[in-house]
C-alpha cells in the first residue's frame, strides 16, 4: 500500500473517529439508542466466565500493562526477531494511538454508563482499550501481512470491544471510536515508517581470512 494512500486512509479513519464523538456527544442529551440497547442486552446475557473473561482483558488492555507491558512485549519480539525498524515503527505507533485516545477524551469528555463493574479513568469515548487492540494488531498485520494475523487480530479487537461492554465501562459506539483511533494512528505512522520499517538491513559478509 502507498504511503498517501496509508495517509488518506489514517487521516479518514481519524476525522471518522471525530466525527462520531462530536455528534454523540453534542448531537444526544443522553446516550444514542443503540447504546442504551446494546449495554441493556449484553447485561441480561452476563454468564460468570464471560465477567472473568472480561476482568483478564481489563488487565490487560489498561493500566500500566497496556500502557508499558504490552508494548514492550511487542517491541522486544520484534527486536528478537532482528527487525529493530519494525520495533521502531510500532513504538512509534503506539505512543500516537496513546496520544489521539487522550485528546478526544478530553476534547469530549463523554460520561460513561452508570452501571460500571470496574472503575476506570476519566472520559468514556473512545476506549483505549479498544484502541490499544487496533494498534497491536494492525501493527502486526502491517509488518506480517498475512491472513492468519488479520483473523487473529480482528478477534483480538472484536474481544476487546465486547469486553469492555460486558463491563458496563463504555457504550458499544466507545468502542467502535476506539478501534477508528487505533487504527488511524497506526496508518498515520505507517505512511511514514512502513516502507523502511519493512525493510531489513542486510548483513555484509566477512572475508574468509
Amino acid at each position: 500500500m502507498r504511503s498517501r494512500t496509508l495517509l488518506w486512509w489514517g487521516l479518514g479513519t481519524l476525522v471518522a473517529a471525530a466525527l462520531l464523538g462530536a455528534a454523540i456527544v453534542f448531537g444526544y442529551t443522553e446516550p444514542p439508542g443503540f447504546d442504551r440497547w446494546w449495554n441493556e442486552a449484553i447485561a441480561q446475557h452476563r454468564a460468570d466466565w464471560m465477567l472473568t473473561g472480561a476482568l483478564v482483558l481489563d488487565h490487560i488492555g489498561g493500566g500500566w500493562v497496556a500502557i508499558l507491558v504490552v508494548p514492550l512485549l511487542v517491541i522486544i519480539a520484534l527486536l528478537l526477531a532482528r527487525r529493530w525498524r519494525g520495533a521502531v515503527f510500532a513504538a512509534a505507533a503506539f505512543l500516537a494511538s496513546a496520544a489521539l485516545v487522550q485528546l478526544l477524551k478530553n476534547l469530549f469528555g463523554r460520561a460513561r454508563p452508570e452501571d460500571m463493574i470496574v472503575t476506570s479513568d476519566f472520559g468514556s469515548f473512545p476506549s483505549g482499550h479498544t484502541a490499544n487492540a487496533a494498534t497491536i494488531a494492525l501493527v502486526l498485520y502491517l509488518l506480517f501481512p498475512r491472513v492468519w494475523v488479520a483473523i487473529v487480530g480482528a478477534a483480538w479487537i472484536v474481544a476487546m470491544a465486547v469486553s469492555r461492554t460486558l463491563l458496563s465501562v463504555h457504550w458499544a459506539t466507545d468502542t467502535l471510536g476506539g478501534a477508528l483511533v487505533g487504527a488511524s494512528a497506526v496508518l498515520l505512522i505507517a505512511a511514514v515508517l512502513l516502507p523502511w520499517a519493512r525493510t531489513t538491513s542486510k548483513r555484509i559478509p566477512r572475508p574468509i581470512g
